[in-house]
C-alpha cells in the first residue's frame, strides 16, 4: 500500500516545505489532480453528451419491450455497440474525487509516517514521551486512559494527534529524544487562520471543545459548496437541461446526495479531509465553466442532431402506422373472406368403409380423431361406451375459445413487432383499421342498395 501512497504524500510534503501551511499543502494538492484529470473529464462530459443523444431511442425500447427485461437490455446493448457508445464513460470520472479522498485519508491519519518517514515503534514511543503524550491525550479526550506505551494505546487517529504536539518550541526535544531518525521529524503547522485545528474532528457539539464553532463551519460550508456545484453543473450542461425526465430526476437526487455526503465526510473524518472536499468542490465549478466553454460547438451540434433524430422519428413513426393500418386492413378483410367461405356447405367426406365406424364419435373437442380412427362406440356393447365422469368436467367451448384468443394475441405481438410498434400504438392501428374497414363495408352496402333502387325503377 505504500507503494501507492507514498508518491502523493511526497506532492503534499513538497507543498508544505515550500508553504509551510497545512491547508494550503492540501488545497494545492487538489488542484493538481484536478488539472491532471482535467483532459479525462473532458472526454467523459462527451461521452455524457452521446449518451444523452440516445434517451429518445432508449425510451422507445423501454415502451417495447419494458415486459421482457431480457429482450430489452439485448436491443439496448445493440443500441450502444451501434452507436459506439459506453454508458459509464461519463459517470465514472465523478467518482474519481473520491478515490483520491480515499488515498489521502490514511495519508493524513499517519502524518508521522507517510511524511515523516518514521513506523517504528521504538521512535514513536520516544516521540510521545517527548511531548508527555498520556498526559495531554486523556486531558483532551483522545483517548481513555493511558497504556505502557504509546502503540499499545487504542485509538484510531493516535499519530494524527501526536504529530500535532509536535511543535517548534519542543521541536528540539523530540529530535534529541528519537537520535538519528529525528533528523526527518519536523512540526506541522495544522492552524487555519490561526482559528481551526486541522488535525482534530467537527463535532455538531461545538460548545465542548476548544475551537469547535470553526470546526463546525467546515462541513457546513463544504454542504454549502457541493450543492452550488452542483446547481452550476446543471446550468452549464444546457444540452443536458433539456433532457427527459429520467435524467432531471437523477439531478434532483444529486442535489440531495452531494450535500448529504459532504457533511457526513466533514463530520466523520479530520478536518483536514474537509479541506481538500472544499477545494474540490471550488474546483469543480470551474472546471464545469470551462468544459462548457470548451464543448459548446459540441453542444450545438448534438442539439441540431437531436431535433433531426426527433423529426425523423417522427416521420418514421408515421410511415410504420400507415403501413401497419393498411396490413390490419388487409387481414381483416381476409378474415371476412374466410368467415364467409366457412359458412358455405362443406361436402361431407367419406366415413370409413368399416362397419359401425362413426368419425364424430371419435372427436373430442378440437381433436377429431381422439379416440382413434376406427373408433366404433358399439362395436363391444349394444349400450356403447362407459361414459367417464370428471370431477373437473372440460368445455370444448371455452378450450376452443382460449386458443383462439392466445392465437389472436400471439399475431398481435408478430404485428406490433414487425412494425416497431409499442402495444399502445397497435391497438391504435387496429381501432383506425376496423372503423375503416366497418365504413367501407358499409358504403359498399349503400352502393348495393342504390343499385337495387334504379333497376326496380327501370322495371317498373
Amino acid at each position: 500500500m505504500d507503494i501507492i501512497l507514498m508518491p502523493f504524500a511526497w506532492v503534499i510534503q513538497q507543498f508544505y516545505n515550500l508553504f509551510q501551511n497545512y491547508a494550503l499543502a492540501i488545497f494545492l494538492f487538489a488542484l493538481v489532480i484536478k488539472v491532471v484529470l482535467f483532459p479525462f473529464s473532458l472526454k467523459g462530459k462527451k461521452g455524457m453528451i452521446q449518451t444523452t443523444m440516445l434517451q429518445g431511442q432508449l425510451q422507445r425500447l423501454q415502451k417495447m419491450y419494458g415486459n421482457n427485461k431480457e429482450r430489452y437490455n439485448l436491443e439496448v446493448q445493440k443500441l450502444y455497440e451501434k452507436e459506439k457508445v459506453n454508458p459509464m464513460g461519463g459517470c465514472l470520472w465523478t467518482f474519481i474525487p473520491l478515490i483520491f479522498l480515499m488515498i489521502l485519508y490514511p495519508i493524513i491519519r499517519e502524518p508521522i509516517h507517510y511524511m515523516m518517514g518514521i513506523s517504528d515503534p521504538d521512535t514513536l514511543n520516544a516521540i510521545a514521551q517527548a511531548v508527555n503524550w498520556d498526559t495531554v491525550a486523556v486531558a483532551n479526550g483522545w483517548i481513555k486512559e493511558a497504556a505502557a506505551t504509546f502503540t499499545e494505546t487504542s485509538g484510531y487517529y493516535n499519530q494524527l494527534y501526536l504529530a500535532s504536539l509536535i511543535t517548534p518550541d519542543n521541536l528540539a526535544a523530540v529530535q534529541a529524544a528519537v537520535g538519528e531518525a529525528g533528523s526527518s521529524i519536523f512540526a506541522i503547522n495544522f492552524d487555519l487562520f490561526g482559528l481551526i485545528d486541522l488535525s482534530q474532528i467537527p463535532t455538531l457539539k461545538f460548545w465542548t471543545v476548544p475551537g469547535g464553532f470553526g470546526l463546525f463551519l467546515l462541513p457546513v460550508i463544504s454542504a454549502a459548496l457541493s450543492l452550488v456545484m452542483s446547481l452550476v453543473s446543471q446550468k452549464t450542461n444546457s444540452f443536458s437541461r433539456q433532457n427527459d425526465q429520467t435524467n432531471n430526476s437523477t439531478m434532483k437526487t444529486m442535489l440531495v446526495i452531494g450535500p448529504l455526503m459532504s457533511l457526513w465526510i466533514g463530520f466523520a473524518l479530520p478536518a483536514a479531509l474537509c479541506i481538500y472536499w472544499i477545494a474540490n468542490s471550488l474546483f469543480s465549478m470551474v472546471q464545469e465553466y470551462l468544459c462548457a466553454i470548451l464543448l459548446r460547438k459540441d453542444y450545438a451540434e448534438a442539439q441540431a442532431k437531436r431535433e433531426e433524430r426527433e423529426r425523423q422519428e417522427k416521420e418514421d413513426e408515421k410511415r410504420r402506422k400507415e403501413e401497419a393500418r393498411q396490413e390490419r386492413i388487409r387481414r381483416i378483410e381476409e378474415s371476412k373472406q374466410a368467415a364467409k367461405g366457412k359458412k358455405k356447405t362443406q361436402p361431407k367426406k367419406k366415413e370409413s368403409g368399416e362397419s359401425g365406424v362413426n368419425k364424430e364419435a371419435s372427436r373430442v373437442g378440437i381433436r377429431a380423431y381422439a379416440r382413434g380412427r376406427a373408433y366404433a362406440p358399439y362395436r363391444f356393447s349394444p349400450d356403447g361406451p362407459t361414459p367417464y365422469l370428471s370431477e373437473t368436467a372440460v368445455d370444448d367451448a371455452a378450450v376452443e375459445k382460449a386458443l383462439e384468443e392466445q392465437a389472436e394475441k400471439r399475431e398481435k405481438a408478430e404485428f406490433a413487432e414487425k412494425y416497431g410498434l409499442t402495444e399502445e400504438e397497435a391497438l391504435e392501428v387496429e381501432k383506425a383499421a376496423q372503423e375503416e374497414a366497418a365504413a367501407a363495408v358499409e358504403e359498399t352496402a349503400a352502393d348495393g342498395e342504390s343499385e337495387t333502387t334504379e333497376e326496380e325503377t327501370e322495371e317498373l
